[in-house]
């Protein structure tokens, strides 16, 4: 078998991955179900979060809602989630494993499918605007993930060739892997080990502080699993 290429880029995932905004997210998105009288559990609704909103309602409350109600539910969602802006905040460590990969010889890059204003806002918080080489935003693709558009827009801008990613979710991983990319996972989506394993992830880990002295020469040559 002939060897993986070494990636020059690592592609991290924003939400639940380097900013604690996955269970704000949950919630926005819950009140926004009530507000419009669809009646879902909260559960339910975290185990879509990684997905993109283009994908969450379908997915949490069936087609036919997303046919009816899907974009007064996004917008339902945007106003429910405005008010917790101001409690999120990056996850231990995160700005250390951004500056850490810069120092390993990484282009860096967030590829975030978030509102533009959300992402500006977590790069700010992240005090990383001097380290990224390209920052996304659900404006850079037509679909989300579990598609690969964000990440192949996301390695584009970055100018990099080959690329791992870091991501909390199944939704993550599975996005990597359509563009040959191996995916590191964090916990920190709420999403566990068996799962994230079973998607495909090549390391688990409990959140960014573990990835400050993981080794990445090794993970940089690493191939998507599954």
């Amino acid at each position: 078998m002939a060897e993986a290429p070494r990636a020059d880029t690592v592609l991290l995932d924003v939400d639940g991955t380097l900013m604690d905004t996955t269970y704000h997210h949950a919630i926005a998105w819950h009140r926004a179900f009530r507000s419009c009288g669809v009646d879902v559990p909260i559960w339910r609704v975290h185990r879509a979060i990684g997905m993109g909103g283009d994908r969450l309602v379908a997915e949490v409350a069936g087609d036919d809602v997303e046919e009816r109600l899907g974009d007064e539910l996004r917008q339902a969602w945007e106003r429910e989630y405005e008010p917790l802006r101001a409690e999120v905040a990056p996850l231990p460590h995160a700005h250390d494993l951004i500056a850490r990969l810069k120092d390993n010889g990484f282009r860096v890059a967030l590829a975030s499918s978030g509102k533009p204003d959300h992402t500006r806002q977590a790069v700010s918080l992240l005090e990383a605007e001097d380290l990224l080489d390209a920052v996304t935003t659900a404006e850079d693709a037509q679909e989300s993930k579990p598609a690969p558009d964000i990440l192949e827009v996301a390695l584009r801008e970055a100018g990099g060739r080959h690329a791992i990613t870091v991501g909390d979710s199944p939704y993550d991983v599975e996005a990597a892997a359509r563009i040959g990319a191996p995916c590191v996972a964090v916990r920190t989506g709420g999403f566990g080990v068996d799962e994230l394993t079973g998607a495909g992830a090549v390391l688990v880990v409990d959140g960014p502080g573990d990835l400050l002295d993981a080794d990445w020469s090794a993970l940089a040559t690493s191939r998507p699993r599954g």
